[in-house]
């Protein structure tokens, strides 16, 4: 089965498909891995999209999506493959569309802009080891200090108010249209994203059987 996950930032796309790729044993492509490992293999899309990097640019959409056909011609992805980050725009799902790539389901974590705000204001990583916390929902057991290695924890740029105001806002913008573009294909599925991750999973593993 080919997925696409759709949602805001913070809605827990990266969680759920964690999920799914444990349920169905499918390969998870995030854009970004993607696009690294095909510029240090150096594939032809992979060295055109690091002169583009280099040259201070945005890839080309003709580009990702060559890159995207390499990738899920690699044989973990021969029963399926989760798409998280891409497409992000209209004109990027009629060239996914237009260059043959199949995509079975597409769901959309469906998650209040105020419960986002919350969620991604709330977190905090340690830059050191990576380990991410929440002041209500997980917080550290000495507030502002990891518990895994004792470094202090700190919200990330991406996750301060302002930030998180401008990520929704380029969502609603650029991202949310896509919803209707799959809804006239008759291949979205929107799920409430629940109090719990364990509630979503439950919720998105339904909709998948």
């Amino acid at each position: 089965m080919n997925i696409i996950l759709l949602g805001a930032p913070g809605a827990g796309k990266g969680t759920q498909a964690e999920v799914i790729n444990k349920e169905l044993g499918i390969p998870t492509i995030s854009t970004g891995n993607m696009l690294r490992a095909a510029v240090k293999a150096g594939t032809e899309y992979g060295l055109k999209a690091k002169a583009a990097m280099d040259a201070g640019a945005l890839v080309s959409d003709d580009i990702v999506i060559g890159i995207l056909k390499d990738r899920i011609a690699e044989p973990d992805a021969q029963n399926g493959f989760i798409l998280d980050g891409f497409p992000r725009t209209v004109p990027q799902a009629e060239a996914l569309d237009a260059m043959g790539v199949q995509i079975d389901k597409v769901i959309e974590i469906d998650v209040p802009d105020e419960t986002i705000k919350q969620r991604l204001s709330g977190r905090r990583v340690c830059l050191k080891c990576g380990a991410t916390y929440h002041v209500d929902f997980k917080p550290s057991k000495v507030e502002g200090v990891c518990d895994a290695c004792g470094d202090p924890i700190v919200i990330r740029k991406d996750d301060e108010p302002a930030t998180v105001l401008s990520r929704l806002a380029t969502y609603h913008e650029t991202t949310a249209p896509l919803k209707g573009y799959y809804e006239n294909q008759g291949k979205l599925i929107s799920v409430k994203g629940l109090d719990t991750v364990e509630e979503t999973s439950k919720a998105v593993l339904a909709v998948l059987k």
